[in-house]
């Protein structure tokens, strides 16, 4: 009796002495909120703003340039002097055509002088037909003379004008291609001038993706130094040919508006992107697959707990997975760790886990 007494207590000290297991450890993971996506991403691509409207302007008679008188850069209004050329030969031609004019002047007044004698003469009867008639041809002869020498003076004047160069509407200096002392021909291509007035984004695209473009692509366009400068864009036009040597085409884009921040040269990033059926993105790092069949871990936000979640897989990358079925968007799932988890155990979201 005394035996069994001390047996049963034993074990009621033993049975005492067992500890409660220790509870499940709050794991920390990394997770996303579900967004449904409904563009398509179909690159970014770097350019700049450039005016719509450029000019190639040079001089209209040749010479050398005397003087530039504007940097690049530089605003101009309209009628602006941008350069000269040395005037001497046109300032010769403008006095040799004076000259030339001042001496069918005189041959003029005496010829119709002549004229004016022998019609006199006929009149009374004592003058000849014939003497009438050569001084009429005479007169009509140095008349068209003076014209062409008063013609001459006139172009020659123009030739001295030309030998300044000056704007026609008001625009901004983007390029010289002569320096002060060069000699260059007639129509030459001397500056580049820019209407600041409209404005286009200007890219390169890849030709491949070019003939892939959807018709409802749309563009956003965003200041590279400061993002927060930004402005929608439309296709206006396209090189119908790729260049050799990057295979890619230049294509202008209209800006739907034009804020401050985009000045002529500003170097800009523009994303390219179409409306697409609504779709679930995460990254492939949610993704596990449990004997072949893809799931992810969904966080009850009440509990704090986490569950498989069977899903659809539609593609997926590198990066990334595309989900066709088994979550909806306002959804929290774990994005990292997931081959650590237990149904129902207890987690707790990083606060540096993205939104």
């Amino acid at each position: 009796m005394k035996r069994l007494l001390l047996l049963s207590a034993g074990l009621l000290l033993v049975a005492c002495s067992k500890k409660e297991p220790p509870p499940e450890p709050v794991r920390p993971v990394l997770s996303v909120e579900v967004k449904a996506l409904d563009q398509q991403s179909l690159g970014r691509f770097a350019g700049s703003i450039q005016a719509r409207y450029e000019s190639n302007v040079g001089f209209r008679v040749p010479g050398r340039i005397a003087s530039r008188n504007v940097d690049v850069g530089t605003e101009v209004e309209k009628g602006a002097l941008l350069a000269t050329l040395d005037p001497t030969d046109q300032q010769n031609q403008l006095r040799s055509a004076e000259g030339d004019l001042a001496r069918i002047q005189a041959q003029f007044i005496n010829t119709q002088a002549s004229a004016r004698r022998q019609q006199q003469l006929f009149d009374r009867g004592v003058g000849a037909q014939a003497q009438l008639d050569i001084a009429q041809t005479d007169l009509k002869t140095t008349q068209a003379s003076l014209d062409q020498a008063k013609a001459a003076v006139s172009q020659a004047r123009d030739q001295l004008n030309y030998v300044e160069l000056r704007t026609d509407h008001k625009a901004i200096v983007t390029a010289w291609n002569a320096e002060a002392g060069q000699v260059v021909t007639a129509g030459q291509q001397v500056v580049t001038l820019a209407q600041p007035d409209i404005k286009e984004a200007v890219i390169d695209l890849p030709d491949t993706l070019v003939d892939q473009l959807p018709p409802d692509v749309v563009f956003q366009v965003a200041a590279q130094l400061d993002p927060s400068i930004t402005s929608t864009a439309t296709l206006r036009e396209i090189e119908p040919q790729a260049q050799s040597a990057t295979r890619t085409r230049r294509a202008r884009l209209t800006l739907t508006q034009t804020p401050p921040g985009f000045r002529l040269g500003t170097a800009i990033s523009v994303t390219l992107s179409s409306a697409i059926k609504p779709r679930i993105e995460l990254p492939l790092s949610a993704l596990q697959e449990v004997d072949g069949k893809p799931r992810i871990w969904v966080i009850d936000p009440q509990s704090q707990t986490v569950m498989p979640r069977d899903i659809s897989v539609v593609s997926r990358t590198d990066s990334t997975v595309i989900l066709a079925s088994g979550v909806q968007s306002g959804e929290r799932v774990v994005s990292a760790g997931v081959n650590s988890l237990k149904p129902g155990q207890k987690v707790k979201i990083d606060e540096d886990s993205p939104q």
